[in-house]
C-alpha cells in the first residue's frame, strides 16, 4: 500500500468509513494481483510409436504377502508409467515452478484453507494416491485402510528420515518442509508398494491428469522456469532440474500445448 492510500485511510475519522475504504483498497490490490498473474497449462503426451499397455504387478489373489487382503478383490497395478491409449496422455507426472519469480500469498492461503491437510492412504496394499503434491503449510496424514500392518518409509533431503508402522486402520500426522525433488514412499512389509510425495514452499504445482493435462493457476506474470518430472523418465523438460523457460502473460498465462515425453 503506497503512502497516498495510507494517508487517505488515516484521514477518515469514522471507523466504518475507514473499514469500507480499506476493503475497497484491498479488493483493488487483489484485482491487481490477479491481473498480474496467469495460468500455465499444457499436456504431457507419449512420444513413442506404440502406447505402453497397462500392466498388473499382481493379479487378483496372486499377491505374495497377505493375499487375503492384498489384491484380494482388485489387481495391484503398475503405475510407474501410465499412458492413456486414447489421448496418449501421461499420468502421474509432477509439474512445478523452480524458484518462482514473484509470489501469490492469496493462492497459498486459499489452497491451505481448502485443504488444511492432504492424506495418503494404504489400501489394497497400494499407496493411494500414487503421487501426491502439497505445500509445506499443509499437514500430511498417513493412514491405512487395510486390516493388516503396513509401514511408511520415506527419506528426503530437507526432511528427516521417517519410518513408522501403521497398524490396521492406523493414522499419523506429519509436518513437512519443502523438498527439491520427489520423495519416494515405501512399505517394507509389502516391498512392491511405492508412491511419491513432493512438498513445495509455494502453490505453483500440479499433477498430470489421465489425459496428461495440467494447469497451474495464479502464476506471477513474467519469466518463470517450469519442471516436468515423471518416474520412468525423470526430468522430461529442457533444462532438467533448472527448468524450462516459460513466459507468463499478465491476465492470460502460457499455453504450452503438447509436451512430448520420448521413451528412453
Amino acid at each position: 500500500m503506497n503512502k497516498l492510500v495510507k494517508g487517505l485511510l488515516l484521514g477518515l475519522r469514522s471507523p466504518h468509513a475507514w473499514l469500507a475504504a480499506a476493503l475497497v483498497v484491498g479488493h483493488a490490490w487483489e484485482a491487481k494481483a490477479q491481473g498480474n498473474s496467469g495460468t500455465i497449462k499444457g499436456r504431457l503426451v507419449w512420444g513413442g510409436g506404440d502406447v505402453p499397455e497397462a500392466q498388473n504387478l499382481f493379479n487378483v489373489g496372486a499377491a505374495p504377502k497377505d493375499p487375503a487382503v492384498c489384491a484380494k478383490d482388485a489387481p495391484i497395478r503398475d503405475r510407474s508409467l501410465v499412458v492413456d491409449p486414447k489421448t496418449k496422455g501421461v499420468r502421474y507426472a509432477f509439474v512445478y515452478l523452480v524458484k518462482p519469480q514473484g509470489a501469490n500469498p492469496g493462492a497459498a492461503k486459499e489452497l491451505v484453507a481448502k485443504s488444511p491437510a492432504v492424506t495418503i492412504d494404504q489400501e489394497n496394499c497400494e499407496f493411494i494416491p500414487y503421487v501426491t503434491a502439497m505445500i509445506q503449510d499443509q499437514k500430511l496424514n498417513l493412514k491405512s485402510s487395510d486390516p493388516v500392518n503396513h509401514n511408511v518409509r520415506m527419506a528426503g533431503f530437507a526432511n528427516a528420515a521417517f519410518n513408522q508402522i501403521l497398524p490396521p486402520n492406523g493414522q499419523v500426522t506429519v509436518n513437512m518442509v519443502a523438498e527439491r525433488r520427489p520423495i519416494p514412499l515405501n512399505c517394507d512389509i509389502h516391498p512392491w508398494m511405492k508412491g511419491y510425495l513432493m512438498v513445495f514452499d509455494h502453490p505453483f504445482f500440479a499433477i498430470t491428469e489421465e489425459d496428461g493435462s495440467f494447469e497451474i493457476e495464479g502464476v506471477p506474470a513474467g519469466a518463470q522456469n517450469l519442471v516436468i518430472w515423471q518416474e520412468k523418465q525423470g526430468y522430461v523438460n529442457e533444462g532438467l532440474a533448472r527448468g524450462m523457460a516459460v513466459q507468463v502473460q499478465p491476465g492470460k498465462g502460457a499455453d504450452l500445448g503438447e509436451i512430448t515425453m520420448k521413451p528412453k
